[in-house]
């Protein structure tokens, strides 16, 4: 799977949490989850969990705490596939 494919994917699952829809349209690596996509910090662990069920991975409670942009989610998959 290419960098791009898990952008892409990664971005689907943030799309139903972000409440800031018009930023969905411009997102880059580093688009912030909380502040740019208005994410609930509450939300973020339904966030990694559904990164653990697309992707198959097994994140630790300390690196879901690194995953504050779109990039370091993407960083975070690519270092545990």
């Amino acid at each position: 799977m290419t960098d791009q494919e898990i952008f892409t994917k990664v971005v689907g699952i943030l799309t139903p949490f972000a409440k800031n829809k018009e930023a969905l349209g411009s997102v880059t690596a580093e688009t912030s989850i909380l502040k740019d996509l208005k994410v609930n910090s509450s939300r973020l662990v339904d966030i990694v969990l559904a990164f653990e069920d697309e992707f198959g991975i097994e994140v630790e409670d300390g690196e879901a705490d690194k995953v504050r942009t779109v990039g370091a989610a993407v960083d975070l998959i690519k270092s545990k596939r």
